[in-house]
C-alpha cells in the first residue's frame, strides 16, 4: 500500500510547496492577518490531501507481486505443455489463420510469444490483452491473450465480420508487443 500512496503524495506536497513559496513571496503575510493565514494554510493541506486521495483513487490497485509472480510462473508452466490431443476448434483456427496471415518479420516476432485464447474477456472488458514488457525492453515474460467470450459475443452472428475483428485483435496486441501505447494503436486503424 505504500508503494501506492507515496508517490502521489509526494507530488501533492511538492505542489503545495511550491504554491506555499510563490504565496509567501507575491503576498507576504502580516501578523495582523494571522487569522487569514492560518485559513489559506488550511485550505491549501485540504486541497493537497484531497488531490492526493484522488490520484490514488484514479490509480487504482496494483497487483502485488506474489499474485503477479504466481501468474506468470502458471502462465510459463501452461506454455510449456505440448499442444492438447484434441483438434483445434473453429476460434482457434481463426486465430491460427490470423497469426499467418501476418508478414513473415511480424510472424517471426511472435515465435516465442505464446499467443493464448481464454474465455475471460468479460472480467477484462476486452477483446484481447498484451502482457509484458514489449520487444524493447525484454523484462517480462510476453503473453497475448485474445478473448473469446467477448469476441463470439459481439461479432459471432456474422462469420466474416469475427474473422476480420479476431485479425485485427491480434494485430492490435501485435502492436502493443512492439512497443506501442493505447493511443498510438489507435492511431494505427487498429
Amino acid at each position: 500500500m505504500r508503494e501506492i500512496l507515496v508517490p502521489p503524495l509526494r507530488a501533492a506536497a511538492f505542489a503545495a510547496f511550491i504554491a506555499g513559496c510563490l504565496l509567501l513571496f507575491l503576498n507576504p503575510p502580516s501578523f495582523a492577518h494571522l487569522g487569514g493565514l492560518a485559513t489559506i494554510l488550511a485550505g491549501a493541506i485540504a486541497i493537497v490531501l484531497v488531490t492526493a486521495w484522488a490520484m490514488t483513487m484514479l490509480l487504482g490497485r496494483e497487483m502485488p507481486e506474489p499474485e503477479f509472480r504466481k501468474l506468470v510462473d502458471r502462465s510459463e508452466a501452461l506454455a510449456a505443455l505440448p499442444p492438447p490431443d484434441y483438434p483445434p476448434s473453429e476460434f482457434d483456427l481463426l486465430v491460427i489463420e490470423a497469426i499467418d496471415n501476418l508478414p513473415p518479420n511480424f510472424q517471426a516476432l511472435l515465435a516465442d510469444t505464446p499467443v493464448v485464447i481464454s474465455n475471460l474477456g468479460h472480467e477484462h472488458r476486452a477483446y484481447g490483452m498484451y502482457m509484458g514488457g514489449t520487444v524493447a525492453r525484454d523484462i517480462y515474460p510476453d503473453r497475448i491473450v485474445i478473448y473469446q467470450d467477448t469476441l463470439e459475443r459481439d461479432f459471432g452472428h456474422d462469420p466474416a465480420l469475427l474473422r476480420a475483428q479476431v485479425e485485427r485483435v491480434v494485430q492490435h496486441e501485435l502492436a502493443h508487443h512492439l512497443g506501442w501505447d493505447e493511443s498510438g494503436v489507435r492511431g494505427l486503424g487498429l
